[in-house]
């Protein structure tokens, strides 16, 4: 951290509310190469997806249409990706105006939200068909299901829709930062974004935990764990807890240290370093858009045996 200074800032928002303002000096040189790689891949993997769905899903089922949502919750990311990174090139310097950071916020707490949300049903849809097989859950139809998916988004939208009420531009020396995770003493959106960010997470990881134990548990007690089709129920539900846990897991440490240091101490200079390993974390937030293919590959064999002809040709050319 020496080579690369970080400076700090408190700034006085109103007479309740204080904000610490570092530069992205070091940021600038760690965060692009990350994003450009997670866009470049995220749009290839998911845009086959979609491409998949749209076109060669023949027959559609509730899972299906959960990882459908899924992919479209990836497609939020990265679009504000080449933003993020412009933003982070420029040492956290915004300069699309002040109405456009906050619809990239709110995009960016949306693709979090959605991706956590339909993680959870693909994990809960698998659980109901194998440890409570013969619940009316499981007779879901299509329309039902797009009707619920429907409702997620809603909850969803109606959860993260505060980033779009408040201007989330800071002014520090000659540059305009545009984030929502600035450390600030007090603001009741800053409350909510920050109690949000951490029970969505929190919540769902209990109810992907949950639903993958006993999904094993079950087919252990009736002996099916060794069977071909069990074993891919078994693969899916643990690539969704290993996904979930690998990118939403670091970021949700991070934010709460930074809780932990704050409650001691409101002195800037001593939060500048977590920051910046927080917003590292958030990397791996965006990782999901590349890790979420895996679970597409696991969870139908149109996937993977389109992308086996895929690295097929790939090898062969």
């Amino acid at each position: 951290l020496n080579k690369y200074h970080i400076y700090s800032l408190c700034l006085t928002m109103n007479n309740q509310t204080s904000c610490c303002v570092f530069d992205g000096e070091l940021l600038s040189y760690i965060l692009p190469p990350f994003l450009i790689l997670e866009f470049v891949f995220g749009l290839v993997a998911n845009g086959i997806a979609l491409w998949i769905f749209c076109f060669n899903m023949k027959r559609w089922k509730a899972s299906t249409l959960y990882l459908f949502n899924l992919a479209l919750a990836d497609f939020l990311l990265i679009f504000c990706l080449p933003f993020r990174t412009d933003y982070y090139l420029k040492k956290k310097n915004w300069t699309h105006g002040d109405a456009f950071c906050s619809l990239v916020l709110f995009m960016l707490a949306l693709n979090r939200a959605g991706s956590i949300v339909f993680l959870t049903a693909v994990a809960t849809d698998r659980y109901f068909r194998v440890v409570h097989p013969h619940h009316r859950i499981n007779a879901i139809s299509v329309k039902s299901a797009a009707i619920l998916a429907g409702v997620l988004w809603t909850l969803t939208i109606g959860m993260t829709a505060y980033l779009l009420t408040d201007s989330h531009l800071f002014p520090y020396q000659n540059l305009t930062q545009c984030d929502s995770f600035t450390i600030c003493t007090s603001a009741s959106s800053a409350v909510w974004h920050n109690l949000l960010f951490l029970a969505e997470f929190t919540i769902a990881l209990c109810i992907i935990l949950y639903c993958t134990y006993q999904i094993i548990m079950q087919l252990r007690q009736r002996q099916m764990d060794k069977q071909e089709k069990v074993k891919k129920t078994v693969k899916l539900v643990s690539i969704v807890a290993v996904v979930f846990i690998v990118s939403f897991l670091p970021s949700v440490l991070a934010r709460v240290h930074i809780w932990i240091l704050k409650g001691n101490s409101v002195d800037c200079t001593l939060l500048r370093s977590v920051d910046v390993a927080f917003y590292i974390t958030i990397c791996f937030t965006y990782f999901n858009s590349m890790l979420d293919p895996v679970v597409y590959y696991f969870s139908s064999s149109l996937f993977k045996s389109f992308y086996k002809r895929v690295i097929t040709f790939s090898l062969h050319r």
